[in-house]
């Protein structure tokens, strides 16, 4: 115990010793930051503003692009000819040129958009708003009926979701804020599984290489190398993630104090009435939702599952590292171990349709898929039975991984210039000693 115990001092403090774990400390906060911080000062910036030229030959939407100007798009009506208007744009004059030819009554419409790059998907949809709104008026009043009695027919209907627990509680959920707060967790933990799963089998990779595990070989047993290597490394990344988490923080605090960015709904955004009504509706009961969540339990799933996930993979990145002699070489064998980890990332679009489904329980009981796949349920509210028996089904198959992987490490740390594939990994799992 105390020469794993060695080894996990000594693979914690020359990792945290070295440049690039102080640059990637301290980078990374800025990184996640920035990740946040210019989407949503883009967005409270707005678009650049565009000027559209609109050629109406069917005659049947003056004025109609004018009433519907938004604050990025300035239409503006043309009378020249269509050879004169795109010798305006070739000049420069103004963005895009819209030609609305003549329409006939039950015919497609088809419209021309003209300009010197591709438009953006935004301005697409807002043409395609307009005239079909139009196209829509003539034709209720050719019905004689109107807008009033056609919003009529398509009236909001809004949700509210409230959890019944067996004591007859109840409380308010809300399925947007779960899948939001789980599927980050979920992708935290995908990343930093690969992450510092890498970094395990570099490790190893390195030693072999440099013929440094020869001599502590001499001193200390392969399994008890390999467990303090993992252990140790496992140590370096709770410390850089409680500093990035600190680090975030603050910096996100001092940007929002210093520029005034904030985590919301946009200016240009707010000005229109149907994101005004659905904030005045939504809001406030996403944050009662907040409010009733079990953050305690959040939290501790994703140290588990963090830790769980990493411990299971690391092992197996150990074991990968010690059958190759040169960083490169182990590229035949991570697409069979990453597959797992792909699949379970994937697999949330399918999970996040249905949490409590059969797929969705069965894809948080495999140890391979679990630490991603149950992040993404837990905030919905996971039975307690379930959790425990995921949990447990985790510690057995790290046990399990941690068994192979050590009988793969012990044989394949030694072993230089041999040609290794998975008769060979096979071969020397089942060796005895």
């Amino acid at each position: 115990m105390d020469k794993v115990l060695l080894i996990i001092k000594r693979e914690y403090l020359t990792r945290v010793r070295k440049k690039s774990f102080v640059v990637m400390t301290l980078l990374g906060p800025l990184l996640f930051v920035a990740m946040w911080a210019v989407p949503i000062w883009l967005a409270q910036s707005g678009p650049e503003s565009k000027t559209v030229h609109v050629i109406d030959q069917s005659g049947m939407f003056a004025q109609a692009f004018t009433e519907n100007k938004s604050s990025d798009v300035a239409f503006v009506y043309e009378k020249l000819s269509v050879e004169d208007a795109k010798e305006e744009l070739e000049a420069g004059d103004y963005d895009g040129l819209l030609l609305i030819p003549r329409l006939a009554k039950g015919e497609d419409v088809n419209l021309m958009y003209f300009s010197e790059v591709n438009p953006g998907i935004s301005l697409k949809q807002q043409i395609r708003k307009v005239v079909s709104q139009k196209l829509q008026e003539e034709k209720l009043k050719e019905s004689g009926l109107s807008k009033e009695w056609l919003a009529k027919l398509n009236p909001s209907v809004g949700i509210r979701t409230v959890n019944v627990t067996p004591d007859g509680d109840e409380a308010e959920s809300h399925s947007e804020a779960a899948t939001v707060i789980g599927y980050i967790g979920a992708f935290m933990i995908y990343f930093f599984i690969f992450l510092y799963g890498t970094q395990v089998m570099r490790g190893v990779i390195e030693e072999k290489s440099n013929r440094i595990v020869e001599v502590i070989i001499s001193s200390v047993r392969p399994f008890q190398l390999m467990m303090g290597k993992i252990i140790g490394v496992a140590g370096v990344v709770l410390t850089q993630f409680l500093i990035w988490i600190v680090l975030s923080f603050g910096l996100t605090t001092l940007i929002a104090i210093l520029t005034g960015v904030s985590v919301g709904p946009s200016a240009p955004a707010m000005a229109d009435p149907a994101m005004v009504a659905a904030t005045a509706d939504g809001v406030p009961q996403m944050m009662d939702a907040l409010m009733t969540m079990n953050f305690g339990l959040i939290a501790f799933s994703f140290i588990f599952y963090f830790l769980g996930g990493y411990l299971l993979y690391a092992a197996l990145f150990a074991a990968v590292g010690s059958t190759v002699d040169q960083d490169g070489d182990y590229q035949q064998f991570m697409f069979p171990l990453s597959m797992p980890l792909l699949f379970a990332i994937i697999s949330l679009t399918v999970v996040i349709q249905d949490p409590h489904g059969t797929f969705a329980f069965w894809m948080s009981m495999i140890p391979f898929t679990s630490p991603i796949v149950m992040m993404m349920r837990v905030p919905f509210g996971v039975p307690i039975w379930q959790l425990a028996l995921s949990m447990i089904l985790l510690v057995g198959g790290f046990i399990f991984t941690t068994w192979l992987a050590a009988r793969i490490y012990r044989i394949g740390i030694l072993m230089n210039g041999s040609k290794v594939n998975y008769r060979v990994l096979l071969k020397w799992a089942r060796m005895k000693y």
